[in-house]
């Protein structure tokens, strides 16, 4: 995956310096980490994208950093609340593999 710091910080129009070098890149690899637990896979296998990764997963990681850096507690009083940013979710359930049971090699 080619996605660095310097585009997290143009999605989130621009950060503080010291949110550039100490906070983004914690986010970015955090994001792309989460992003790649809900695959089961790393966004820049080669077996899985062999174009490279698909734009809208990138998207996806960059929402999610992006949530992350906007609302950096589990909860806020007052206002609604949910656990991933809309669409992050459904973006990544396109390209999730499901598997159901053992495969006891029969």
């Amino acid at each position: 995956m080619a996605l660095t710091v310097d585009d997290l910080e143009r999605h989130l129009n621009g950060v503080p310096a010291d949110d550039k070098t100490h906070v983004l890149p914690r986010l970015l690899a955090a994001a792309t980490a989460h992003i790649e637990r809900l695959l089961g896979f790393a966004l820049d296998d080669a077996d899985e994208f062999p174009n490279g990764t698909p734009a809208d997963l990138e998207q996806a990681v960059l929402q999610l950093a992006a949530d992350w850096y906007e609302n950096r507690e589990a909860s806020i009083v007052g206002v609604s609340a949910q656990a991933i940013p809309f669409g992050v979710r459904e973006i990544v359930n396109e390209y999730r593999r499901y598997t159901f049971g053992a495969d006891d090699g029969e």
